[in-house]
C-alpha cells in the first residue's frame, strides 16, 4: 500500500499569455515539499503542456501565472436537495 504522502496532489489554477486558463492542474505535493515552496510547479506544468502539446499537435501559450487552486469546501447540506423515491425533492 503506498503511503499517502507520496500519491498526493496540490491541485493549481494556470493562466496562459493568451488569456486562456486552465484549472486544477495536478502537481505532486512530494514535488513542492524543498525551500522553493510552489515555484517548481509552474516548471512541472510547462512540461505537462509540452507532453500534451506533443500529443495533440497544439501548443499552448507561455504560462502567465499559476496559483493554488482554492480548496474545496465540504457540502453539509445534510443531502436535503437530494431526490426521494418516485422523483420528489426532499
Amino acid at each position: 500500500m503506498k503511503s499517502r504522502a507520496s500519491t498526493s496532489v496540490v491541485m493549481f489554477d494556470v493562466v496562459y499569455e493568451d488569456g486562456t486558463r486552465s484549472s486544477n492542474r495536478k502537481v505532486s505535493a512530494s514535488a513542492l515539499a524543498g525551500l522553493d515552496g510552489d515555484e517548481p510547479a509552474r516548471a512541472i506544468v510547462e512540461a505537462q503542456d509540452r507532453e500534451i502539446a506533443a500529443a495533440s499537435g497544439r501548443p499552448r501559450s507561455d504560462v502567465k501565472s499559476i496559483v493554488r487552486s482554492p480548496a474545496k469546501v465540504a457540502n453539509d447540506d445534510g443531502g436535503t436537495d437530494r431526490k426521494m423515491p418516485g422523483g420528489k425533492r426532499g
